[in-house]
């Protein structure tokens, strides 16, 4: 008889959901209080209105992608403790807390995406707080792989938004001559995040590695190494263009041709 597969396809399909839901989410926060930041005056205020509404917009749904998945999940997380979805739903702290803070985070995603001025910090509450809501349950050994998942979020998410919402409104709402630096304020005002987001990623990322590998010689010896060894292919992939673009593109960033370039 042959033996199941450690994962099956759908298992990777609900993660890699689960990610993407995570970048939607948390990606827009990074815009709205980094690469935003100090874009509020009366002459740019069509583009940071818009620019603020579209990626309130995504961060929605990225939010309700949450939601359906975490409740397409909920009767399986059930079946494993042995007691009913709607028993685990309100009496289980981690589950109540997952879903209260998604709904914090809807609520306040929907007030910014309608320029409701308590929106966005309601929604940065329920989007942080809810990935490292283990914290209120002092389960710190546990923070690991949630402070690695938003740190990736807030990195690979914020850029997303910041091409999609950002430089798209720019280029739809500001005259030629004053796209060029106020994309270069948006990318300088990212750039910092993007710096200590990434150092969090590799740094977490590295201590989920070795929990995971124990002995370096696992890494091209077992099938989590292999699949370990692709992703670090990818992620030095995604680091190479950050660091082209700090190093040689941004440093170019005030005229629309750079602007151009860099999206």
């Amino acid at each position: 008889m042959q033996a199941e597969p450690l994962l099956q396809v759908s298992d990777v399909v609900k993660e890699f959901i689960s990610f993407i839901a995570l970048f939607l989410g948390a990606g827009p926060i990074g815009f709205r209080y980094f690469a935003l930041r100090g874009r509020s005056t009366d002459t740019d205020r069509a583009f940071y209105d818009d620019a603020a509404r579209r990626a309130a917009a995504i961060g929605l749904v990225g939010v309700v992608i949450g939601l359906v998945m975490a409740w397409s999940e909920l009767p399986d997380l059930a079946a494993r403790r042995h007691v009913s979805a709607g028993a685990l739903l309100t009496s289980d702290p981690a589950t109540m807390m997952q879903f209260g803070f998604l709904t914090l985070a809807l609520i306040g995603y929907a007030l910014a995406a309608l320029r409701g001025a308590l929106g966005w910090p309601i929604a940065a509450v329920g989007v942080i707080a809810g990935a490292l809501r283990l914290v209120f349950l002092g389960q710190w050994s546990r923070l690991v792989n949630p402070v690695h998942s938003l740190a990736a979020g807030l990195w690979i998410g914020t850029l997303f938004v910041l091409v999609v919402a950002g430089l798209s409104s720019l280029f739809a709402h500001e005259p030629r001559g004053r796209r060029g630096p106020i994309a270069a304020d948006m990318v300088n005002n990212f750039s910092p995040l993007a710096l200590s987001m990434g150092g969090v990623v590799v740094t977490f990322g590295l201590i989920t590695a070795w929990r995971h590998l124990h002995v370096l010689s696992n890494l091209w010896s077992t099938p989590y190494g292999y699949a370990l060894i692709v992703k670090l292919l990818l992620a030095a992939t995604v680091f190479s263009l950050g660091a082209w673009n700090w190093r040689r593109q941004r440093p170019t960033l005030g005229s629309e041709d750079a602007s151009i370039s860099i999206r």
